[in-house]
């Protein structure tokens, strides 16, 4: 089983300390959440800075809201980052659901999950190379893989599950173990409709804080505040794990369920979880 580590976005200034040590362990991939009215770093821009710090690691947004971003940039900006970090770049895709998110950039709330499925059409295209329409051009670099870097979808809704078979390439879930293994079932069960080889890559993220108690206040409270615009950050506060044995038990329940990786995100600053979280994941 892959472990990752998700980056706490509370202080960007204490991530490269974060990248370098997780670089260091066991950790297959290092990830970052996404919002854009709120106090956190912009992913793409941060991960390209912690990109350059690293040489092994791969890099994820959990979830980038791509609706939010303009399609030809976000696809020059990604191709861009794969091929400069050789393809470790994982490009974890979200439709969001702030309303003051989509306000402030004009985009539709109504329409996200249709706009996602457009820009996926067009920047699928972008990254084979071809022209972006009639009379104009490509818009490159190529990608380091080819056709694109690899592209993982979080959410719930059917939609959501069906996108992975159609566009993606895996599917990132943000459940427990008791209600991922449908997610994952549905997952698989789109794949196969829509004629899709192999098996669709399925990745797990759960929520950890690990060290003394002011370390797990410090991530309960800046889970609580991340979630609360959906209106169950107090259970989402409740699933955090904060021990060993419930974190290597998620990491086998898991494996169990046939998920590729295990993504452990953080929300409270202290690094020295990382080094607390390889002990547990090497």
């Amino acid at each position: 089983m892959n472990v990752g580590i998700g980056l706490p976005i509370g202080a960007p200034d204490t991530l490269l300390t974060w990248a370098r040590r997780a670089d260091a362990g066991p950790f297959s991939t290092m990830g970052l959440l996404d919002r854009l009215v709120y106090d956190n770093p912009e992913p793409l821009v941060a991960l390209a800075f912690l990109a350059g710090a690293t040489s092994r690691i791969r890099i994820q947004t959990e979830v980038l809201l791509a609706p939010l971003r303009d399609t030809a940039l976000m696809a020059k900006q990604a191709a861009t980052l794969d091929r400069m970090t050789g393809g470790r770049l994982v490009l974890g895709l979200g439709i969001g659901g702030r309303e003051d998110d989509h306000q402030v950039t004009g985009i539709d709330k109504r329409t996200r999950g249709l706009r996602l499925d457009e820009q996926m059409a067009v920047m699928r295209r972008l990254w084979s190379g071809e022209p972006y329409g009639e009379g104009v051009g490509p818009i490159g670099p190529a990608p380091a893989r080819s056709g694109g870097p690899e592209v993982l979808f979080g959410g719930y809704r059917p939609a959501a599950l069906e996108r992975v078979a159609r566009w993606g390439d895996g599917f990132l879930s943000a459940a427990a173990p008791s209600k991922a293994g449908g997610l994952f079932d549905t997952v698989r069960m789109f794949w196969k409709q829509h004629g899709r080889g192999g098996e669709p890559r399925l990745v797990a993220q759960v929520n950890v804080a690990l060290g003394p108690q002011d370390v797990i206040d410090d991530a309960r409270a800046s889970a609580h505040a991340y979630y609360t615009f959906t209106g169950m950050a107090d259970r989402m506060v409740a699933g955090m794990l904060t021990t060993p044995h419930e974190i290597r038990d998620a990491i086998v329940g898991f494996t169990d369920l046939g998920a590729d990786e295990v993504m452990l995100y953080c929300h409270g600053l202290d690094p020295d979880q990382v080094d607390r979280l390889a002990d547990i994941s090497a």
